[in-house]
């Protein structure tokens, strides 16, 4: 280990480290300590460990050592330095690269899995769709393609910084603990084409270093040997890793009149009451409770007659409920929802020749829609609740459609029919000026 000389000579001049102890009889540093800092006869040089007091002068350290040629050289610290990699001219990551890769990978097996299991290996006719298209395959192709881009980035970060790593040389310094605290250090390896001990270290004080030490490593084959225990643990582990896929493969090619085992019952057998099944938890022994007289769920009262049946007083209102404001937006709402549920019978124009009559009339039938324009048209008379419970209830053979639009749609509805209406009764007298008639 080297230390400045004096405050004002600190990057000039350097004491000299102690020479080495003699060997002990165990090999090691000769005091008996399993740290580095002395060489022994089992030992040999791994590099040099230099401090630094603040991360600025760790960033000078190493735009120096990196302008002097070396290149096998890395910087701890317990936080990550700003600048520290261009001062180390560490090139830019090639892991995007191989992230894009892994995404392309898993795009190509997610679509080709699909393919082969819907399309080829078990096709199956489901409501006379193909068995393969793409858009039905896109959202499994997208879920492969995210799933093998984050394994490709977890996976290639670690073994692009040579990770796990969980033993390093210079963790035998006493002081390189301070990398997880408040030491910034800088260790350039022996391994570099540039390394000379002297020169370096002479070179790591010119940086500004406080404090370098040596740091050596066992030399002996054996001690470089991973134990064997390690791999017996490895061994037992992958066997044990091979049971499941075994007996993955066993009930794939076997038949049994059992039912699956469940592994993880999860709510599959709890006791619980099922609809229309004996249920002893009641007096009646019923699963199914019913509802409870005299009682209403809440937001369900619906007492507004007007609002939400098209009655006054009993009577088919005539007017429009004080929730409804025949705007604009309302009736374009109602001319919306008037194409999706309303024109494949009766038209788009009201007339009653939508596409499901024109496919009737195709296939031999006789059943018409009624027309809701013409001006001898019971729709034209019927008062605006009526229409409204027409729509929300259904007659005769058109179905309710209650259940499908809510209530301020439906009267939207209504407001966009007598707009339809209005707009092919209307006198000649009644048209804008430059109106065209037809």
């Amino acid at each position: 280990m080297t230390t400045p000389a004096t405050d004002d000579e600190s990057h000039r001049a350097e004491t000299p480290p102690p020479p080495p102890p003699e060997p002990s009889s165990d090999g090691g540093n000769g005091d008996g300590s399993d740290h580095g800092g002395d060489a022994g006869t089992d030992e040999e040089l791994h590099g040099l460990l230099a401090e630094f007091d603040t991360p600025g002068a760790l960033i000078a350290a190493a735009r120096k050592v990196k302008n002097a040629g070396f290149t096998e050289f890395d910087c701890y610290s317990p936080f990550p330095v700003h600048g520290i990699d261009a001062a180390m001219g560490i090139q830019r990551t090639k892991l995007p690269l191989l992230v894009f890769a892994g995404g392309l990978a898993g795009l190509f097996l997610g679509t080709l899995m699909q393919w082969w299991m819907n399309a080829y290996d078990w096709p199956w006719n489901v409501a006379g769709k193909p068995t393969w298209s793409i858009p039905a395959n896109v959202p499994i192709s997208y879920e492969t393609t995210i799933l093998l881009s984050v394994l490709t980035t977890f996976f290639g970060m670690w073994a692009a910084n040579k990770l796990p790593q969980v033993w390093h040389p210079f963790f035998r310094l006493d002081r390189f603990a301070k990398a997880t605290d408040d030491g910034f250090f800088l260790g350039v390896e022996a391994s570099d084409k540039r390394f000379d001990l002297e020169q370096t270290k002479q070179l790591l004080v010119a940086a500004g270093a406080s404090h370098v030490d040596e740091c050596y490593v066992d030399a002996r084959p054996e001690a470089r040997t991973m134990p064997r225990w390690i791999l017996a643990a490895m061994a037992v582990l992958t066997m044990l890793a091979v049971i499941p896929i075994a007996l993955v493969y066993k009930a794939r090619a076997t038949k049994s009149n059992q039912p699956h085992y469940h592994v993880f019952s999860d709510m599959d057998f709890q006791p619980k009451a099922k609809s229309d099944q004996p249920f002893t938890e009641f007096a009646d022994g019923r699963a199914n409770r019913g509802q409870l007289l005299g009682t209403v769920a809440r937001g369900a009262l619906k007492a507004d007659d007007a609002y939400y049946r098209g009655l006054s007083g009993g009577q088919w209102l005539t007017g429009l409920p004080v929730q409804v404001e025949p705007t604009s937006a309302v009736i374009d709402r109602g001319q919306e929802r008037y194409n999706i549920y309303c024109a494949p019978c009766h038209g788009f124009d009201g007339a009653g020749h939508g596409i499901i009559p024109e496919r009737m009339a195709m296939l031999g039938g006789a059943w018409e829609a009624r027309n809701l324009v013409d001006r001898g048209s019971v729709v034209i008379k019927m008062p605006n609740g009526q229409l409204f419970n027409t729509i929300s209830n259904g007659n005769n053979t058109m179905m309710g459609y209650a259940a499908q639009i809510p209530v301020d749609d439906r009267w939207a509805i209504v407001l966009y029919v007598r707009a339809l209406e209005r707009s092919q009764n209307a006198a000649e007298s009644e048209l804008p000026p430059g109106a065209e008639v037809r």
